[in-house]
């Protein structure tokens, strides 16, 4: 009875003491979400999220609770966005067109494919093509925060995290993604890793990469979207690999 109470003393501290994390989290993911998602709602969410890591925070396994519970609210934020579905079809399909394009002219001519060659391959015009990354960056924008939740620069404390909850498959998975994203990544053009690293590492809008790089913001989102893009079609080959 008494370690059931000093339990739960423990919990209500750490939510109480990590409250503010939600709310910072909420906000960050905000600058990347259309408007239509409330920040009230991911603020919901990631209390949730923040209740369930202090239920099951084992500080034996060496990762720092902040650490833990960032991983479990933001993905209750994530979830919690994914159940809106808030993406139009229409995107989903766009998105799915160009990644395909990408790997296509990539798989047929053994190098970068470049816009104009996945434009013809799409059969529009340049200008159409442009378009369309404009109308899927904020759905690429969100898968990609989605991707990175499993190969952030917190590895070990997302192993540790999939160690607790998930079975040897799992975490055998978990870590084949992750060194297929690094390598993936790395075999991105220049300008593309460039971008990826400043937007989600050094946590610059999109805005902020413009000046960085000296061009437009409008140009920093096509060269994002192009990115994730073409990261998601080269990751379509692991996953086909493992099949």
């Amino acid at each position: 009875m008494y370690e059931s109470q000093n339990k739960k003393s423990q919990m209500d501290e750490l939510v109480t003491a990590h409250a503010t994390l939600v709310k910072r989290i909420a906000h960050h993911l905000m600058a990347r979400l259309p408007d239509t998602v409330l920040a009230e709602d991911l603020i919901q969410a990631g209390m949730i999220g923040l209740i369930e890591a202090a239920k099951n925070y084992d500080r034996t396994k060496g990762a720092t609770f902040e650490t833990y519970a960032g991983i479990r609210i933001r993905g209750s934020m994530l979830d919690e966005v994914r159940k809106g579905d808030w993406v139009p079809r229409s995107v989903h399909r766009n998105s799915r067109r160009v990644s395909d394009a990408i790997r296509t002219v990539e798989m047929r001519e053994s190098r970068d494919a470049q816009d104009q060659e996945v434009a013809a391959e799409m059969g529009i015009s340049l200008d159409e093509f442009y378009s369309l990354l404009k109308d899927t960056q904020n759905a690429r924008l969100f898968s990609f925060e989605e991707l990175m939740e499993s190969s952030s620069s917190a590895e070990s404390d997302q192993s540790w995290h999939s160690a607790v909850e998930q079975g040897p498959s799992s975490r055998h998975e978990s870590s084949s993604m992750h060194a297929s994203m690094v390598d993936a990544i790395k075999t991105l053009p220049e300008r593309e890793q460039l971008i990826l690293s400043l937007y989600y590492d050094e946590e610059l809008n999109l805005k902020e990469i413009g000046a960085v790089l000296g061009v437009s913001e409008s140009r920093v989102s096509q060269i994002h979207s192009q990115a994730t893009h073409r990261l998601r079609a080269r990751l379509r080959d692991w996953r086909e690999g493992e099949e």
